[in-house]
């Protein structure tokens, strides 16, 4: 069990890349290897030995078949990845704490990328050493423990379909095949980590560069098709949309050079006159061999775009390999890309173990010399050829251990490795070789904002980028302030940005609306944040409820002169006219009402609000009706001096007495109805003024507010016809004409004060109903009290009967 992990593990630390088949052999490590065209996959066989042998040499020998050609080209791709192999297998043969009494050995066999090659491969490892002889094994000490299949799905889809008979395990370190609902449950262990969480790698990588506007290329497969159908819904509900989602074709050996110029100019045509400058490439290993033909393509005349800077985003399972006939192509079109790469660690000891081989000698390595040949144009003589064949699940399950370059090997239940993924930035060097740098990571636990992490200052960009961070955006953002608009018929990442409505704010950056703020807050200047309201009324401290409290306070203290100099001249003609007692009646209930307008100044309370309104109704209805009262005695008294005239018995106190108590009484029955059913009560205004919180009195019921309004009216009304009609009766005990000039103030200003109050908001709608309070009180004074207050301090002369009464001619 441990050798395996180790094994897988240390295939994935140094990146696996093709889908080769290596099968395990007990007593020496022999690989034939067959001649191949370079886009074939390699299975390998894991084989345990019952007996140990502590020796055992590593030796790899190319051993063609004998239905090969001979003058075929042998390309050994990815040889480090078959070193690292070797290198472990030769580790944990020589600990004896790892498997002891058990000795690992491997075969490599080619799949050709053809599923006829890949199943005769799979059943030479289910074969006896050396013997096509299906279902027949004679050899007892080598067993076949396990298979590790292709990086490409389709080499491993076909693997898997002959393993499954016998209950042998495959381990992938690519991409698991798609199954169909008629497919049986293949046992497939993956050494690499889940798919999906290189999904939400790449997602936030994207996220993390603001990279909205990207373009999409994925092979033509199966697995290719899942990931648009899957991966690429998510990137839209996260704000990423595309310029172009693109096919590449299926690369075999039979693809037509023609068939690959018109697809390659196609793709090329759509890259680089996209202005996205980002491009996701999702392919199986050997894709990298179709994008190294946009640079190439580049260069033909019939091509109409050239060349520009893009950032590239490849995901693990694309390897940066090439055929051999573009081992001198630019590459340059890929620095500065950005791939996600299986997470691992440098293992010291392997990095000596490479640097031990001697190309000189192929004893124990039949691959180096073709490796040298192609990589560095060696000629060698032709190596030696040897053979070794091939040839068990249950341990795979529960597997855990550390490696020695401490990482934490272990499957989920899923059968996938448990590891995250490293984000890997490609430079090319100016021999076309890649440099890797690791600059990010995505852990294979946790929330994804917490697992993804990346170093922007380690990232090499693309020379077209001048070192600057790439922007791959088809709009610029919208600015706070402002929102997305959708432009019709186009991706939902290219839109218009518009300002906000009054009213509403937009605080971030690509909001796709904008939105009210809260009733307790204001939009700013630029409608990109909200600002806190302040909380207003009419205060006693500010000008307006300083200014308003002294007008009031100036009018009572008036009054009170006024009454005072009545009481002291109390028996004077002119006191005693027109009804003492209504004129002290409407004096003090004057001085009430301007002392009832300091009620509506400060705070709000609970008491205030209830009686601010209705104490004023009535105390003015008492007032006004006191002028009517005065105006009626004046008719009524004239009426009465006439000879024989019975209106007599109507003059005097009584009556008077009569209409003030009436008229008052019926507005405190609408006051009691108002109490009763829906009273004034404080209330909390955030919606009518735009940059403060109005504490006011809300009045309850509007209706009856009215209802005492249009009371108080209809008794100026009255008042004033009254005194009009009167106003011509002869001077003696007349006060008609001057209550005819107070009721027109009165009205005048009752009348102004509705369209006012309606007009205005917040605390100035207090300040409006004060000041008609005490405008049309102080009329009342003035134009009543006045005349007679003038006669008794300045003009004591005319206060006698002799000039009150006058003859008439």
């Amino acid at each position: 069990m441990s050798v395996l992990i180790i094994l897988l593990l240390l295939f994935l630390s140094h990146m696996v890349c093709k889908t080769h088949i290596v099968k395990c052999n007990a007593y020496e490590l022999e690989s034939p290897l067959h001649k191949y065209h370079q886009s074939g996959d390699l299975i390998i066989g894991g084989i345990a030995s019952q007996a140990r042998f502590t020796a055992s040499p590593v030796r790899f020998v190319a051993k063609p078949p004998p239905a090969l050609l001979e003058e075929l080209l042998v390309v050994p791709k990815n040889y480090q990845h078959i070193l690292a192999f070797a290198f472990a297998v030769k580790e944990i043969n020589k600990n004896s704490q790892i498997l002891p009494n058990l000795t690992l050995g491997f075969h490599i066999y080619d799949s050709y990328v053809n599923a006829r090659k890949t199943n005769h491969a799979t059943m030479l490892l289910l074969s006896t050493l050396e013997k096509f002889v299906p279902n027949y094994r004679c050899d007892i000490q080598n067993d076949l423990i396990a298979v590790i299949g292709g990086l490409d799905a389709e080499t491993s889809y076909h693997v898997a379909t002959i393993l499954d008979i016998y209950k042998i395990p495959q381990l992938l370190y690519g991409s698991a095949p798609v199954m169909n609902d008629k497919t049986p449950g293949l046992s497939f262990y993956q050494v690499a980590p889940q798919e999906s969480r290189q999904s939400v790698g790449i997602l936030h990588l994207l996220m993390h560069f603001k990279w909205t506007w990207i373009g999409v290329i994925v092979m033509d497969s199966d697995n290719a098709e899942r990931f648009v159908q899957t991966v690429l819904p998510l990137f839209s509900q996260h704000g990423v949309c595309f310029a172009f989602l693109e096919k590449m074709p299926k690369f075999t050996f039979a693809t037509e050079g023609y068939d690959m110029l018109e697809d390659g100019t196609k793709i090329h045509e759509k890259v680089m006159s996209s202005r996205a400058n980002v491009v996701l490439a999702y392919g199986e290993s050997y894709s990298m061999a179709f994008f190294l033909w946009l640079p190439y393509l580049s260069d033909l005349e019939y091509v109409k775009t050239k060349p520009r800077g893009k950032v590239w985003i490849t995901t693990a399972q694309l390897e940066f390999s090439s055929l051999v006939f573009q081992k001198t192509w630019d590459t340059k079109i890929f620095h500065g890309a950005l791939a996600f790469a299986i997470h691992s660690n440098d293992e010291p000891r392997f990095h000596q173990f490479v640097k031990s081989r001697k190309p000189s000698s192929t004893t124990e390595d039949g691959f180096i010399r073709d490796f040298w040949q192609q990589a560095f144009a060696c000629v060698f003589p032709n190596p030696d050829e040897g053979h070794a064949e091939e040839d068990f699940h249950r341990f795979l399950k529960n597997v855990s251990f550390n490696s020695s370059a401490g990482d934490k090997v272990s499957f989920n239940h899923n059968g996938e490795l448990k590891a995250g993924f490293d984000i890997i930035n490609l430079i090319v060097s100016s021999n076309q070789s890649f440099h890797r740098v690791k600059v990010g990571r995505m852990g294979p636990q946790g929330p994804a904002e917490q697992a993804f992490s990346i170093n922007e200052d380690a990232i090499t960009w693309h020379s077209w980028f001048n070192q600057t961070q790439p922007v791959s955006l088809c709009t610029g953002s919208c600015q706070p302030g402002s929102s997305q608009k959708m432009k019709e018929g186009k991706p939902f990442c290219c839109y218009d940005c518009t300002p906000c409505p009054e009213g509403k704010i937009s605080e971030h950056e690509d909001m796709q609306d904008c939105h009210k703020c809260a009733e307790k807050d204001y939009p700013s200047k630029n409608q990109d944040f909200c600002i806190p309201k302040t909380v207003t009324f009419l205060s006693h401290e500010e000008p307006l409820g300083i200014s308003l409290i002294s007008l009031a306070l100036s009018f009572a203290l008036t009054t009170v002169l006024v009454v005072g100099t009545f009481m002291k001249h109390h028996d004077t003609p002119i006191v005693i006219a027109n009804n003492r007692g209504l004129t002290y009646t409407l004096l003090i209930s004057l001085l009430l009402c301007f002392l009832s307008a300091l009620l509506f100044i400060g705070k709000p309370q609970k008491v205030t609000c209830l009686l601010r309104q209705t104490a004023f109704g009535i105390i003015f209805s008492v007032a006004v009706s006191c002028v009517l009262a005065k105006t009626i005695i004046v008719v009524l008294a004239f009426m009465a001096t006439k000879p024989g005239s019975k209106m007599r018995k109507w003059v005097g106190k009584r009556l008077a007495n009569s209409i003030v108590l009436f008229c008052s009484f019926v507005q405190a029955v609408i006051c009691i109805v108002w109490w009763a059913t829906a009273p004034p009560f404080p209330h909390i205004d955030m919606n009518s003024m735009t940059y403060e919180i109005v504490l006011d009195c809300n009045e309850g019921s509007a209706p009856m507010f009215c209802c005492v309004l249009s009371y108080m009216g209809f008794l100026a009304v009255v008042s004033f016809t009254v005194a009009f009609l009167a106003r011509k009766l002869p001077d003696s005990f007349n006060e008609a004409k001057f209550i005819t000039f107070s009721m027109l103030v009165l009205c005048s200003v009752w009348l102004s004060f509705v369209p006012t109050y309606l007009s205005t908001k917040g605390k100035y709608m207090v300040a409006v109903e004060i000041f008609s309070i005490l405008a049309s009180s102080a009329g009342l004074l003035g134009f009543i009290f006045f005349p007679k207050y003038y006669i008794i301090v300045l003009k004591p002369e005319l206060n006698n009967r002799e000039q009150l009464i006058r003859k008439k001619r």
